[in-house]
């Protein structure tokens, strides 16, 4: 079982989680212009808290993740709330590729997880419609404290070498802002801040 399928039944109990994916959806309401009728990805989507607080903005919306738990755990809240356009699918897209197209990308938090950034960022830029958007909130760069001792993944991110990357990778109108910042007690008893972007970009 994986860190995240273990931790899967109580995600939803963290109110952090719960009010950093309202601000990461207030954020990509406020710089991404939605149209009426436009479909979805969240990548590494969890439990969906993001998606759920951005469901009334699409037709339809993609729940993927590499873990199978989290996937499960998305379908029941789905079917208690009765929500019609949300469908979980578990994928791992950063070892398979999906033929599926979307008007947005989005995901929180996930991107310091992904080995090879550049790669992704092209997947993200096949898996869009012509006019579509990408939309990424992750940490600014950080000192490793954030996960701490055996992290293997990115240790968040400079906002200008990963805005280059998107251009690199073809995506245009890059901007980013700060959305929110996680406060954590340090195994120290240091109370430290790690602040989050939101950064966006659109496919011509």
């Amino acid at each position: 079982m994986s860190e995240f399928d273990a931790k899967a039944r109580d995600w939803d109990k963290n109110q952090r989680y719960i009010d950093r994916s309202k601000a990461v959806a207030k954020a990509i309401l406020q710089l991404i212009p939605l149209r009426d009728g436009m479909t979805a990805l969240e990548y590494g989507s969890g439990t969906a808290l993001l998606s759920f607080a951005l469901k009334d903005n699409f037709s339809k919306i993609t729940l993927m993740d590499n873990s199978r738990e989290m996937t499960t755990v998305t379908q029941e809240k789905i079917a208690a709330q009765q929500v019609s356009n949300m469908k979980p699918l578990f994928f791992d897209l950063e070892h398979e590729d999906y033929s599926g197209r979307f008007d947005i990308v989005y995901n929180q938090m996930v991107m310091h997880h992904v080995g090879d950034i550049d790669s992704m960022l092209a997947k993200f830029y096949s898996l869009l419609n012509p006019g579509g958007y990408i939309a990424i909130a992750d940490l600014y760069t950080e000192d490793g404290s954030f996960h701490g001792d055996g992290f293997t993944g990115h240790l968040g991110f400079d906002e200008e070498k990963l805005a280059n990357l998107l251009s690199q990778n073809g995506f245009s109108n890059v901007k980013h802002q700060p959305c929110f910042s996680i406060s954590k007690t340090l195994e120290n008893g240091e109370v430290t801040e790690y602040p989050i972007f939101l950064m966006v970009a659109s496919k011509e």
